[in-house]
């Protein structure tokens, strides 16, 4: 059994890195022609190009983290009392409610959008932030519901109601008792929502209009483009941002549990 295991383990390792490795190749060489297997001469004109072109990057990445950060508060402020009474009431056509709240999930963002768009000019957010995160928000809440409604459940009611018992409001034992013990679910679906946010382009393009900047608009036109040592670099950029914040996030919330004796 733990050899199957460590097999699997393996095997998943080898089809994550083996197309990292290959963007690794070209992003250090502008000349890898079949049939070799590794470029027979490498270079820096990846490193050139994005030295380059830093302000371009920054631009799209900073604009991509503003709005997929703020897709995932406002998924969050959304979907947290919905996720609290799914998780613990029976109350009729409970199912139908929910899957209605999980519709989004289902159906393509591409019809999805095209309705909502009208919507957006006539109010006048399209072309915006506000417009591209709401989209956003949308599109990528259920998955944030589906991480707290199971968060809710495994915490059950009992700290809600000693809180309650002890004089506490229903707001301060959300905010103070319920909320600190959901911290790993709200990880859990924020990283899911962001990662929808932070690498959808459609969508972005679509409500922004061309005028909200993005690291996905900014990439995309170099996928179809001649130099691949650019555009592997960029890609490579693309892949390690979010494992770094993750990672980041982790270390963050694994210290602060520490020093509170809960791990």
């Amino acid at each position: 059994m733990k050899r199957r295991i460590l097999f699997s383990v393996v095997i998943y390792n080898l089809l994550f890195a083996l197309p990292a490795v290959v963007l690794l190749f070209y992003a250090f060489s502008s000349m890898w022609r079949y049939p070799d297997i590794i470029p027979r001469r490498f270079d820096m004109h990846g490193l050139s190009f994005i030295s380059g072109e830093f302000q371009g990057i920054a631009r799209g990445l900073g604009g991509s983290f503003l709005y997929s950060l703020c897709t995932v508060a406002l998924t969050f402020i959304m979907t947290v009392l919905p996720a609290s009474e799914f998780a613990r009431r029976s109350f009729p056509f409970k199912h139908l409610a929910e899957g209605l709240f999980l519709s989004p999930a289902l159906i393509p963002s591409m019809a999805f959008a095209a309705g909502i768009q009208f919507i957006f000019i006539k109010i006048g957010i399209s072309d915006s932030t506000t417009g591209v995160v709401l989209i956003l928000s949308l599109v990528s809440y259920p998955y944030m519901l589906r991480a707290l409604t199971a968060g809710f459940q495994a915490i059950g009611t009992g700290y809600r109601e000693c809180a309650l018992n002890l004089g506490s409001g229903r707001l301060t034992a959300l905010l103070r008792v319920e909320i600190p013990l959901l911290v790993p679910a709200i990880i859990s679906g924020a990283s899911v929502v962001f990662l929808v946010a932070f690498s959808e382009y459609f969508l972005v393009f679509l409500m922004g209009g061309g005028s909200v900047p993005s690291y996905s608009g900014y990439l995309f036109p170099f996928l179809n483009s001649s130099d691949r040592s650019a555009a592997s670099t960029l890609t490579l950029i693309f892949l390690i941002i979010p494992i770094l914040l993750f990672a980041l996030t982790d270390g963050l919330v694994l210290r602060s549990y520490r020093k509170k004796g809960l791990s």
